[in-house]
């Protein structure tokens, strides 16, 4: 059997063949290449021990695709010693725009990411550098909204391995029923990535149901320094009927006039406080306590501290508010992202289909409803199952709260994942503006106006081979 490793004197050929020989002779490591990635080092000559620990690699996207380990390793050595790099390579030797770096210490990696986001490699050409995660943890939506967790958790062990915990979310009308989807945490990347692989071509049903299964975001990792400024906290768990003069008061009752304002978005709220002090006594007061018969869960907001930041998770592909090429994304500017950031989960619900009009504001109640219909006719005429939006939410520089919906169509998340979730690019500044915007993202990304007269049949012409 042809082994797909190049090794050593591999180099002969490559682009750029003289300076990287020079490097690897400078330096001591070793270059490899195996399966569409160039490896260097891991581990670099003499060292003994575990790999370096989580949090150590960074991601470094925007790359020249005609740059390689002797541009990139000389600029990241000024800023710690480096365990390895991980280059992606396309099969015309050239880099696909995107390498992982791993130092030997956290620290290191920190330093890298904030000196390298938006450094100018070559003339107008920036770096977008962020974090690395190795992402565990798959959702799976299209469950039966009567199943419990543990039976949840006992069909996943069943049909996957690693299963290690799931993470189920009680209906913000119904807390006895949970939203129609799971997030599936496992032993190991690969065990996710395995289980992902495993459910997606459809093959397994859960209950009878068909399901919808992609990588969950995973909980952005705030530095210390930005952590301790933050004087919001993050609520979730409310009754839908719970008014936020209600939450308003529950925090008040720590401390008399400690709370700014308050924003609730269905199940969840947002707590402004004027002083960090007391923001974090009534979190530690309130936090699992009942508020209108409901448990309710507060932590800190988690804020992205940089403009223009880039977050790469392997396993997720970078999805974020505005999907660029290749493998990573950009959110927009300094935002609080409850999707990726509070509790590790995303706010998935699935529409009802007999109450979609009691979600919306009357003004847009016969429009919006048109628009929601025609997408669910036509994913039901399909035979695609239910369309499942996923609610995020952010707050801009100006303080404002913002709001944008993704919408996975479960057949179609299997046959085109490339596509999914559907994602607009515009946030809103009312919830139920972002739904219809996403409804209609959704509807002219499968080809369809919006109208929706020949909607079935012009979606069999977008995505062939469904029926």
């Amino acid at each position: 059997m042809e082994s797909n490793q190049k090794s050593g004197d591999g180099l002969t050929g490559m682009q750029k063949e003289v300076p990287l020989r020079a490097l690897i002779q400078r330096t001591g490591y070793q270059l490899l290449q195996e399966n569409g990635q160039r490896r260097y080092g891991g581990p670099p000559p003499g060292w003994e021990g575990p790999p370096p620990e989580r949090g150590s690699e960074i991601f470094v996207g925007k790359l020249p695709r005609d740059l390689f380990e002797d541009e990139l390793v000389p600029l990241c050595e000024k800023f710690g010693k480096i365990y390895e790099v991980r280059m992606m390579m396309d099969f015309n030797g050239n880099n696909r725009g995107y390498a992982f770096v791993t130092f030997t210490t956290k620290n290191e990696a920190k330093t890298a990411m904030k000196q390298l986001n938006n450094y100018e490699i070559r003339n107008g050409r920036l770096l977008g550098v962020c974090a690395s995660v190795d992402n565990c943890r798959l959702f799976v939506g299209g469950i039966p909204k009567s199943k419990k967790r543990e039976e949840i958790l006992m069909e996943m062990k069943k049909v996957t391995d690693g299963v290690l915990e799931v993470i189920v979310y009680p209906s913000a009308a119904d807390k006895t029923k949970n939203r129609g989807f799971a997030f599936v945490e496992y032993d190991s990347h690969r065990a996710a990535a395995m289980a992902r692989r495993k459910l997606l071509p459809g093959r397994i049903q859960l209950w009878g149901h068909a399901i919808a299964v992609d990588w969950a975001e995973p909980e952005v990792e705030v530095d210390e320094d930005t952590m301790a400024t933050v004087k919001i906290l993050y609520v979730r768990n409310l009754m839908l009927a719970t008014t936020e003069e209600t939450i308003e008061k529950e925090f008040n009752s720590i401390k008399p006039g400690a709370v700014e304002r308050v924003k609730k978005i269905r199940d969840y709220a947002f707590v402004h406080f004027t002083q960090r002090e007391d923001a974090i006594s009534a979190m530690d007061a309130v936090n699992g306590k009942l508020v209108d018969g409901s448990p309710v869960e507060v932590t800190l907001a988690k804020p992205v501290d940089k403009d223009n930041y880039v977050r790469y998770t392997r396993g997720t592909g970078g999805r974020g508010g505005a999907l660029l090429q290749g493998e990573y994304t950009y959110t927009l500017g300094q935002v609080y992202d409850p999707s990726a950031a509070y509790l590790g989960a995303p706010v998935f619900y699935a529409p009802q289909k007999n109450n979609v009009i009691s979600l919306i504001d009357l003004w847009i109640c016969v429009d919006s409803y048109t628009i929601f219909q025609i997408l669910e006719d036509v994913c039901q005429k399909n035979n695609w199952g239910q369309p499942v939006y996923q609610l995020h939410s952010a707050i801009g520089l100006d303080q404002r709260q913002l709001f944008l919906y993704k919408v996975t169509i479960p057949a179609l998340a299997t046959q085109y994942p490339n596509v999914h979730p559907f994602t607009p690019a515009k946030l809103c500044t009312a919830v139920d503006e972002a739904k219809v915007h996403a409804a209609e993202h959704a509807l002219q990304t499968l080809g369809l106006q919006t109208e929706g007269a020949e909607a079935s049949s012009a979606a069999v012409a977008a995505f062939p081979g469904m029926l």
